[in-house]
C-alpha cells in the first residue's frame, strides 16, 4: 500500500523531507493521545489518519500549486483537516483555521504551536459571521472544507472568504453529481464560475473522492452570508 511519502512523492514530484515526515509523525501522535480523552475524530488508528487525513488532505496540493495559492482558510477545520496538513507540506501559507468548537480548535492552537507553525491563526467561530467579518470577508486565495455541509450551503459559507480570481475547494465524495446541480444557482448568485469536479484516488481508501473546484469571478452581494443556520436551513 502506499505510505504518505510516496503519496507525496506522486503529487509533487519530489520526495518528502525527514523534517516533514516527523511533523506528521508528531501530529499522527498528539491525534491519537488527545483522542483518548477528548473526541476529536472518529479515525482512532494509526494507518487511518495516514490515509484518511493526511493523504485526503494534501489532495488539495496540486490544486493549490496549480493556482499559485498563497492564503487559505480552511472551514470546518475539525482537527485541522485539510489545513494543517497543506501547512506542513508548503510553510509559506498563509493559514487561517475556522472551528465552532473549542476543544477541536484547542488541539489546533496545540498543533500550531508544537510544530512552530507560522503565520497560522485559528478562528473560534461560525463560518456565517466569519464571513461577513472584514478581517477575513474576500480576503484569501482560497477557502476549503470537508464533510461541512450540502453544497449551495456550502458555497455560501465559502465564497464569501475568497477575493475575485480566488477558488473555492469543497472536497466530497464522487457521487457528487446531484449536489453540483443543486448548488448552481448558489454558485451564481455569490460570484462563483464554473463548477469543476476532478476525481481523486485516495491510496487505501476503497470510496472515491472528488474535489468541487470553482474561481470566484464576482464579488458576493453584501447580503451573504446570511445569518447563523440559515444556508444550512434554507440553501440558495
Amino acid at each position: 500500500m502506499t505510505n504518505l511519502a510516496e503519496y507525496y512523492q506522486n503529487l509533487s514530484k519530489e520526495p518528502i523531507s525527514p523534517e516533514i515526515l516527523n511533523q506528521f509523525n508528531h501530529y499522527k501522535n498528539q491525534l491519537l493521545e488527545w483522542n483518548s480523552h477528548i473526541s476529536l475524530t472518529a479515525i482512532r488508528t494509526p494507518e487511518e489518519i495516514e490515509t484518511k487525513h493526511f493523504m485526503d488532505s494534501l489532495s488539495l496540493l496540486p490544486t493549490l500549486q496549480k493556482y499559485h495559492v498563497k492564503s487559505l482558510i480552511d472551514i470546518g477545520t475539525g482537527a485541522g483537516f485539510p489545513g494543517i496538513p497543506l501547512k506542513i507540506v508548503d510553510p509559506a501559507l498563509k493559514l487561517v483555521l475556522v472551528e465552532s468548537v473549542e476543544k477541536k480548535a484547542n488541539f489546533c492552537r496545540h498543533i500550531i504551536q508544537t510544530l512552530d507553525l507560522k503565520d497560522t491563526s485559528v478562528v473560534v467561530e461560525r463560518a456565517e459571521t466569519v464571513g461577513q467579518d472584514k478581517t477575513y470577508r474576500e480576503q484569501f486565495d482560497c477557502a476549503a472544507a470537508r464533510a461541512v455541509a450540502v453544497l449551495p450551503a456550502l458555497l455560501e459559507y465559502l465564497l464569501p472568504l475568497v477575493h475575485v480570481g480566488g477558488l473555492v475547494i469543497a472536497q466530497k465524495s464522487a457521487s457528487v453529481d446531484e449536489e453540483v446541480k443543486q448548488a448552481k444557482n448558489a454558485c451564481a448568485i455569490l460570484g462563483g464560475g464554473v463548477m469543476q469536479v476532478e476525481p481523486i484516488t485516495i491510496p487505501g481508501l476503497d470510496a472515491e473522492r472528488a474535489l468541487v473546484i470553482i474561481e470566484k469571478v464576482k464579488p458576493t452581494p453584501a447580503v451573504y452570508p446570511r445569518r447563523v443556520g440559515l444556508p444550512a436551513k434554507k440553501p440558495l
